[in-house]
């Protein structure tokens, strides 16, 4: 499947940062979300969960087959930190 438009991310000022190039960029991942899905707002979501369901699974399964040395104690959490 291919993009209904080829986005290209803005070029940042060298005064922006922080949180002002956090939005933009963020603002641009939405925009090429929404039109690699033609700007259909459900089909985006719907891949989006699917993506994050898929992701999950995979976690699920590397956590089953690896033992805690390998990671030196660390474990994988299913949810993101509050921000």
């Amino acid at each position: 499947m291919r993009p209904a438009r080829i986005l290209e991310p803005r070029q940042a000022r060298a005064e922006q940062a922080g949180a002002d190039q956090a939005w933009t960029d963020q603002a641009w991942e939405v925009e090429a979300v929404l039109a690699w899905h033609d700007d259909n707002a459900k089909a985006a979501i719907r891949s989006l969960l699917d993506d994050c369901k898929h992701l999950r699974q995979q976690l699920a399964l590397a956590e089953s087959v690896m033992s805690r040395g390998m990671a030196r104690g660390w474990a994988p959490r299913y949810e993101r930190d509050a921000l």
